[in-house]
């Protein structure tokens, strides 16, 4: 059969009517080939969200934004384009969000995996908008700000109050202070150098003291060995052992045992003692004052003179 020219005339146009609406769906976002699930959402602000803005999992785009319409009571309805096989549940929450600075708004939908019941096409979902990154920022810089404001009064104040304080006289005193102090510090380098001359002049008398020390730091150390060496704790045992009977000995010293205990607490004793002595010492006075009679040498056959008994009292006798 012959195609005749007004076929061919009819076929083009409905060719090219069709590939333009196929352009104008793809263009929109919309694939003619290929179907879809919708979905829809209200929210009272969409925050700058547009049409064809991606809609996504986890980060996975799995469709579009098709829509966004305004109603009577002021809400924004918009309508999702959603093409995947993944369980999407009716309790599952379309939140708009940043993606980036510059990237403009996005809906990720967060699916609730705990509920079973399977959102259908044209169904309604929960919508929530999370703060942006500037409205963050902003959350957070406000405070910051209110704490400069207040850094800067403070500062304001306290500039002030050094204006204040340095009036004429405090500058000319504050100048006289730093004069002052350049004049000290002008001292003390000339200390500074004066030492280090002294240093330098006598460095080998500092090295002799040094060595002098080491000499006698080691000899301390050999002391020290040696007296390590010397078994030190059982000497002192003994010392311990000798006090304790020194210690012994006294009281029985102030107890009255013994031979010297009776001398030092036996009255009894001491008094015989001091009779004896006293004797003895009528003795010795009788022996001195009369010694013939104790020692009798007779020539010619002399008589001895009686015995007078010496006084019991002690007298002197003159030289």
């Amino acid at each position: 059969m012959k195609i005749t020219r007004e076929i061919k005339t009819a076929i083009l146009v409905v060719t090219s009517i069709l590939l333009f609406i196929w352009g104008y769906s793809f263009l929109k976002g919309k694939d003619l080939f290929n179907s879809y699930k919708t979905f829809y959402i209200e929210y009272a602000n969409v925050e700058g969200l547009a049409p064809s803005a991606p809609v996504t999992i986890n980060g996975l785009n799995i469709g579009i934004v098709k829509t966004i319409t305004i109603n009577d009571k002021g809400t924004l309805l918009v309508e999702l384009q959603i093409k995947t096989d993944f369980p999407i549940s009716k309790s599952s929450t379309a939140v708009i969000y940043d993606a980036s600075l510059i990237g403009g708004k996005q809906v990720s939908i967060h699916p609730n995996y705990t509920d079973k019941n399977i959102a259908e096409n044209g169904d309604y979902l929960k919508g929530e908008v999370e703060a942006g990154l500037m409205a963050s920022l902003g959350d957070k810089v406000s405070p910051v700000m209110a704490k400069v404001e207040r850094l800067m009064v403070s500062a304001d104040k306290l500039i002030n109050s050094v204006n204040n304080v340095l009036d004429e006289k405090g500058q000319a005193d504050l100048k006289k202070s730093l004069a002052e102090l350049s004049a000290t510090m002008e001292q003390f380098h000339k200390v500074a150098s004066n030492a280090n001359v002294i240093l330098d002049e006598n460095k080998g008398q500092l090295k002799g003291i040094v060595t002098n020390f080491n000499k006698v730091s080691d000899n301390f150390v050999k002391i020290s060995d040696s007296l390590n060496k010397a078994d030190l704790g059982q000497t002192v045992k003994n010392l311990n052992s000798t006090l304790s009977k020194v210690d012994g000995l006294m009281k029985d010293l102030n107890a009255g045992k013994g031979t010297m205990g009776k001398l030092l607490k036996d009255e009894a004793l001491y008094s015989n003692l001091e009779k004896t002595s006293k004797e003895l010492e009528l003795l010795l006075q009788d022996v001195r004052l009369n010694p013939t009679r104790y020692v009798n040498v007779s020539v010619f056959g002399k008589k001895n003179k009686p015995y007078v008994a010496p006084n019991d009292s002690i007298t002197k006798v003159k030289n």
